[in-house]
């Protein structure tokens, strides 16, 4: 495959976006195609759509495609059913994969979990495909009054006390969620910051909150932050929010990192149609549509594929290949180390290992220069690859991996390449980044104004 910009540390990079069109137009070529529907339902009944055109022969080739596509979208807009409208042996190989036995299970366990549903796959027809449903909800930016703004992220977690939109508190506190067992630890750290952010108000009339993880009606359904919580515990894990709601007695929400980035960039901006993108120790991401709606999709993207490289490095968890918290995120950088002939030592966390990167960077060492230029380009790619999802015309960027010159690389290459590969794209789509202060604490600021106060 022929890039016209190559990430130097990553020459076997190969973008999503690329081969799904390269196979699309192979497809119409060959004019032996037919028409693949893909259906996601969710809560409520609630479902996503997705159209596209494959062969009429189920040759790997196309299976990747499918898959690929399949996992993406699952991971995209969530869902605990399938339909696979197409061809049988398309469907057949989806149904396989995407089972408790399949290469898929991780993916399966945590959607189930998820929508409190067993997961499946219906091979069906294009035309049996359930029709597109939509859910609309209001996305904050609730200013007035006295408030509190927390998020919650793998490596340290952010608090703000804000009176009529404007900040009067920030903190930032270190702490390590993924390995304690005990839910305690979770409700303290988080009970403690708010009590520090409160005696900076002369009242508090409501509390926000950017989590990590799958969050439905203020719970946490799945989250790597409570991944060593034991199964009996995750219940009373789950329901800390609620827990906090009424020892304050104030209204209260929480909702995916991702979607209060993209609430960020909305309120910042004052812009609609915004992709929120944040590279801390995952990548996290939101989506605000042109008509100012948050309409309920998982925007999980850290899972989500975006290099079909064979050889690319797998996801810890999930186990999968080529997914975006390898190329957006602490992970990223740390993958990319010895690639660029930078030696840590082996028992160096991943926010101290970015650290030294941001060191080396600001004395203007060439190896880590190499490592933001690679995630520039992966981020310029995957940006055409999301827009053929997303219809945004304003991308904002936040997170620690932004941090210093290293992130003004990152979008100076993220740029380039829509410039030079989808020219259309590049002439629509504006990247923006806040300052300094608000790349690291902004999102703790938005969610504060998740909650409506009704007098």
């Amino acid at each position: 495959m022929n890039l016209k910009l190559t990430p130097p540390l990553d020459p076997g990079f190969q973008p999503a976006v690329l081969v799904n069109r390269n196979y699309v137009a192979a497809a119409k070529k060959s004019g032996d195609f037919v028409p693949l529907v893909i259906g996601l339902e969710r809560e409520c009944g609630l479902v996503a759509r997705f159209e596209t055109i494959v062969r009429a022969e189920a040759d790997a080739e196309t299976l990747r495609y499918v898959e690929r596509n399949v996992k993406f979208l699952l991971w995209a807009f969530g869902g605990w059913k399938i339909f696979v409208g197409g061809p049988k042996a398309i469907g057949g190989f989806i149904q396989k994969t995407y089972s408790p036995r399949g290469a898929r299970k991780f993916d399966c366990d945590l959607m189930g979990t998820a929508y409190g549903k067993k997961f499946q796959v219906v091979v069906t027809t294009p035309a049996k495909v359930p029709r597109l449903k939509e859910m609309q909800v209001s996305a904050g930016g609730h200013l007035k009054g006295g408030r509190i703004g927390f998020d919650l992220g793998a490596s340290d977690y952010k608090v703000s006390a804000v009176v009529n939109g404007e900040a009067v508190f920030t903190e930032e506190t270190p702490w390590d969620p993924k390995s304690q067992p005990n839910p305690e630890y979770h409700y303290h750290h988080i009970s403690a910051a708010l009590h520090r952010a409160a005696a900076h108000l002369p009242r508090v009339d409501a509390i926000g909150g950017s989590s990590a993880g799958v969050i439905v009606d203020n719970e946490i359904r799945v989250a790597s932050l409570l991944r060593a919580i034991p199964k009996k515990d995750y219940p009373k894990a789950a329901g800390i929010f609620k827990r906090i709601q009424k020892e304050w007695g104030v209204p209260l929400v929480v909702m995916n990192d991702g979607d209060v980035t993209a609430l960020a960039g909305a309120l910042s901006l004052r812009k609609k149609g915004m992709l929120g993108l944040a590279m801390g120790s995952s990548e996290a991401a939101g989506f605000m549509d042109k008509q100012g709606r948050i309409l309920g999709w998982l925007n999980e993207l850290a899972f989500a594929p975006v290099d079909y490289n064979p050889a690319a490095a797998a996801d810890e968890w999930s186990g999968d290949r080529g997914v975006g918290a390898l190329y957006f995120s602490q992970q990223a950088v740390s993958k990319l180390l010895p690639a660029a002939g930078i030696s840590l030592p082996q028992n160096m966390g991943q926010p101290e290992r970015l650290k030294e990167v941001q060191a080396l960077m600001a004395k203007g060492d060439a190896r880590a220069a190499r490592i933001y230029e690679t995630i520039g380009i992966y981020l310029g790619y995957t940006l055409a690859h999301y827009a053929d999802f997303y219809d945004f015309n304003d991308v904002l960027i936040l997170g620690r991996v932004t941090t210093g010159r290293g992130g003004d690389i990152v979008i100076e290459k993220a740029r380039a390449v829509l410039k030079l590969e989808f020219p259309e794209m590049a002439a629509k789509i504006a990247l923006h980044v806040p300052d300094e202060k608000s790349r690291r604490v902004g999102q703790a600021v938005a969610a504060a104004s998740l909650p409506e106060v009704k007098k």
